[in-house]
């Protein structure tokens, strides 16, 4: 394979993406009121839309599944009208675009639950913060689910699944990385639980597992896709045992026939090489799309896809500052910085005034 494979289309289920550029999830703070997508939503999603395939924010199945100040929702209405503005933005530039569900569990904090607890599979506080009130604040003391209220978890995904295609996504991604809901029920650092969900290997997968048969009955393994973070530390997450745990996961996951399997390989945001950990034999365990994620730049990317390594390649940061980053990559042209202050919450600056490279070449 040459280096001109990154920019090639690649067939994902029933989608043509026009290359193998994946523009990952990107938390930005700026929904509106009743959490609806920002009035610029569109507009930045838009401008992005020469990536193969865009992966929104993360959006909230729930009104209990929030944990930071001002992110969208998909569970009401006026949520799912919201962005439904966006996906036609997005498709009307030949983009295509699914949606990351998420319920943040213990990640969040009483000012965002109107006074509740944030809830976890165990009472254990993560020592972390979120952001709140226009700042950075502990999160709160989590109370444990009770067994009987895990179904209405499962159903939330899938509703929050049926209104992602009332909305116009082309599929959507659970998030089950990072420290949040799904992953905190998987890694023994936060889950202690001696029922059916807690303990083994296979308990502690049961809630993703469930979640993700759920969304695939409701609107079908070719639009469901699911993100991993074996060996991240985000949230404060720890595993004893994560080369089993995930090794089993993502064999019960392709059994399911989700589209693609989304990882992150190392710390979240941070070095590849965190903890010791084999992400090719995930690849060689998974059968169908491989989206590789975390730390990539063109050469690193243009050499996982010439080894067999991975067929997409997500890109973050690099997508706030560079909306035209796939025209960058392949062009050569330098990338722009992003502006740290205005990452997250805010209006227009810092979020769709970045120009392309075109435009500043004729400023």
């Amino acid at each position: 394979m040459s280096d001109t494979t990154l920019f090639q289309p690649y067939p994902l289920g029933p989608l043509t993406l026009s290359n193998r550029i994946v523009m990952a999830p990107l938390t930005r703070n700026r929904a509106g009121a009743g959490l609806v997508p920002s009035t610029h939503a569109a507009t930045y999603y838009a401008q992005r839309a020469s990536a193969g395939l865009i992966i929104t924010e993360a959006t909230q199945v729930s009104a209990q599944a929030q944990g930071y100040q001002d992110t969208p929702g998909l569970y009401t209405q006026d949520q799912i009208d919201g962005w439904r503005e966006v996906t036609d933005a997005v498709h009307a530039q030949g983009g295509r675009i699914f949606v990351q569900l998420w319920h943040v569990g213990r990640i969040s904090h009483v000012d965002l639950l109107g006074g509740a607890a944030p809830v976890a599979p165990s009472a254990i506080r993560a020592q972390t913060k979120t952001f709140v009130n226009n700042g950075f604040a502990d999160v709160s003391e989590p109370r444990a689910l009770v067994i009987n209220e895990l179904p209405g978890i499962v159903d939330d995904f899938r509703q929050a699944a049926a209104n992602a295609i009332a909305a116009g996504f082309d599929g959507v991604e659970i998030h089950g990385a990072n420290g949040y809901l799904l992953e905190q029920f998987i890694k023994d650092g936060a889950n202690q639980r001696t029922d059916a969900y807690g303990g083994s290997v296979e308990n502690r997968a049961r809630l993703l597992l469930e979640v993700t048969a759920a969304v695939v009955e409701q609107i079908g393994a070719e639009r469901t896709g699911v993100r991993i973070s074996p060996v991240s530390p985000a949230g404060a997450i720890s595993s004893s045992n994560p080369q089993a745990q995930y090794d089993y996961i993502v064999e019960q996951l392709d059994a399911l026939g989700i589209v693609y399997l989304h990882v992150v390989e190392g710390a979240t945001g941070g070095p590849r090489e965190v903890a010791p950990f084999d992400f090719d034999g995930l690849r060689r365990r998974f059968t169908r799309t491989y989206i590789a994620n975390n730390g990539y730049d063109l050469p690193l990317a243009s050499a996982r896809l010439a080894e067999g390594k991975a067929d997409l390649i997500a890109f973050g940061r690099a997508f706030i500052s560079n909306p035209d980053l796939v025209e960058r990559l392949q062009s050569g042209a330098p990338l722009a910085a992003l502006n740290p202050a205005t990452l997250y919450g805010g209006g227009a600056e810092g979020y769709i005034d970045y120009p392309t490279s075109a435009e500043v070449h004729t400023q």
